[in-house]
């Protein structure tokens, strides 16, 4: 339920095709022999997720869930929420309107026609960074009210929905595009740019994960994982389902029910193989890693994946999303912190 069709008229509209092809493909289904209830850790927050970024959830009531948790903050009917600082707020809609919300007030400051849907963005020292689902890019500084820059790329007609926000790195601005390349700029001298390819394959290619650990950078398209570092550029090849980062470790969980951790130069260090498991979510700290498979089955491993122990939270029926130390699911929270792996 990850694939999207920019040819369809709204970017909401997300995975019905696969949707409905996966329904009639005889899926098989991961079945543990055992599973422990989760009930004593979970709490109600009142609403259900409708929409996801990377950087955090819209719910049905208009608040969001960002990188901090629950905001009491309403960014408003018929938009998404895509980012946040520590003073302002994202969100966008389906006519392509950059919404500027101040965090103190709640009150919208700039709404920004960009013409087009915007598929992610990020913000930082005011100066925004978005990318548009006709895979056109651009900087917009809040306090000037302007577009300081704005490109297009190639136009790309399908892509994978877990797409990844731009990254800031001092006054760089690393931008993940839909036709798996980074563009990495300046913001006070957008002339100056470097391209990046991860892959150049022709759909279902754009970057779904873009973070930093250290002095390296960690890319993925849904096929593969990029490093740049010190050690110049690795990659290692994988159905990618979702990527974890945590204490110089990545931790990939691959479409085929594998969870493999791996070193910051992408060697592999451990593999735990779990038949038919479809991760919808995953996360790592505190020394473990957590996987939700769309069945409900919640697996707690350790962080060098030999013990792991399973938890029943039931079925993903709607979108879910993992930060901090809480998986947000239902209407529930969940406090992962307290589940163990022993």
């Amino acid at each position: 339920m990850r694939k999207l069709l920019l040819s369809m008229p709204s970017y909401f509209i997300i995975g019905f095709i696969s949707f409905v092809l996966s329904g009639c493909s005889g899926k098989q289904y991961f079945e543990p022999e055992q599973t422990y209830s989760a009930s004593g850790i979970s709490s109600s927050y009142g609403s259900k997720i409708v929409n996801l970024s990377r950087d955090g959830a819209t719910l049905k009531s208009g608040h969001y869930i960002g990188q901090q948790g629950m905001s009491s903050i309403n960014i408003g009917e018929g938009y998404r929420f895509l980012s946040e600082s520590s003073t302002y707020v994202l969100a966008g809609n389906a006519k392509g309107i950059l919404k500027v919300i101040d965090k103190k007030t709640g009150d919208p400051i700039r709404a920004v026609s960009l013409h087009v849907p915007i598929v992610s963005a990020a913000i930082q020292k005011g100066v925004v960074a978005y990318i548009l689902n006709n895979n056109s890019f651009g900087i917009y500084q809040i306090k000037d009210n302007r577009k300081v820059v704005e490109h297009s790329s190639e136009r790309t007609y399908a892509i994978d929905t877990r797409a990844a926000s731009p990254m800031f790195i001092d006054n760089l601005a690393v931008v993940p595009m839909l036709d798996g390349k980074l563009i990495i700029l300046d913001i006070h001298d957008t002339q100056t740019t470097k391209v990046v390819y991860l892959s150049r394959d022709k759909s279902f290619n754009n970057v779904v994960h873009l973070s930093r650990s250290g002095n390296t950078m960690v890319a993925a398209t849904p096929t593969k994982i990029i490093v740049l570092g010190s050690e110049g550029q690795k990659e290692y090849r994988a159905n990618i389902s979702e990527i974890a980062v945590a204490n110089g470790t990545i931790y990939l969980f691959s479409k085929e029910g594998e969870i493999v951790r791996l070193d910051m130069v992408l060697n592999p260090l451990a593999k735990q193989k779990f038949k038919y498991a479809h991760f919808a979510a995953s996360t790592a700290f505190g020394g473990k890693v957590f996987a939700l498979d769309q069945q409900g089955s919640l697996i707690v491993l350790s962080k060098d994946l030999n013990k792991h122990k399973i938890y029943d939270v039931g079925e993903v029926d709607t979108p879910v999303f993992m930060t901090g130390t809480k998986l947000y699911k239902d209407g529930k929270t969940i406090e992962l912190s307290k589940l163990g792996y022993e």
